[in-house]
C-alpha cells in the first residue's frame, strides 16, 4: 500500500510539472516576436505558358515566391512564380 502511495505522488508532481512545463511554453512562443512577412503586391499578373487542359489546384505564398500548383496538360507540377514581376522563377515536376 505503501508504494502505492508514493507512486500516486510522484505521478501528481509529474503532472503538475509537465502542466507548468506546458503553460510556460504556450506563454514564451505567444510574446515571441513575430518575423515580419515581406509584402506582396495586391495583385499579379503573370502568363503561364501551360497546355491546354491544364488547371491551378493550387495557390500559396513561400517567403517572396508565389508557388502554383498545377494539374492535367502533363505532369502534375509546382510553378514558382515572382509576384513582382510575374515571371516564372522555377518548376517542380511531379512525377507519378
Amino acid at each position: 500500500m505503501r508504494a502505492l502511495k508514493i507512486a500516486t505522488i510522484v505521478m501528481g508532481v509529474l503532472i503538475v510539472m509537465g502542466t507548468v512545463g506546458l503553460i510556460i511554453g504556450v506563454a514564451r512562443r505567444s510574446s515571441a516576436p513575430v518575423a515580419p512577412v515581406a509584402a506582396l503586391p495586391a495583385s499579379v499578373a503573370a502568363v503561364l505558358d501551360e497546355p491546354a487542359g491544364t488547371r491551378i489546384a493550387g495557390i500559396v505564398a513561400v517567403q517572396d515566391r508565389l508557388a502554383v500548383q498545377l494539374q492535367g496538360g502533363g505532369v502534375d507540377r509546382v510553378v514558382l512564380v515572382d509576384p513582382r514581376t510575374g515571371a516564372v522563377a522555377g518548376q517542380i515536376s511531379l512525377a507519378r
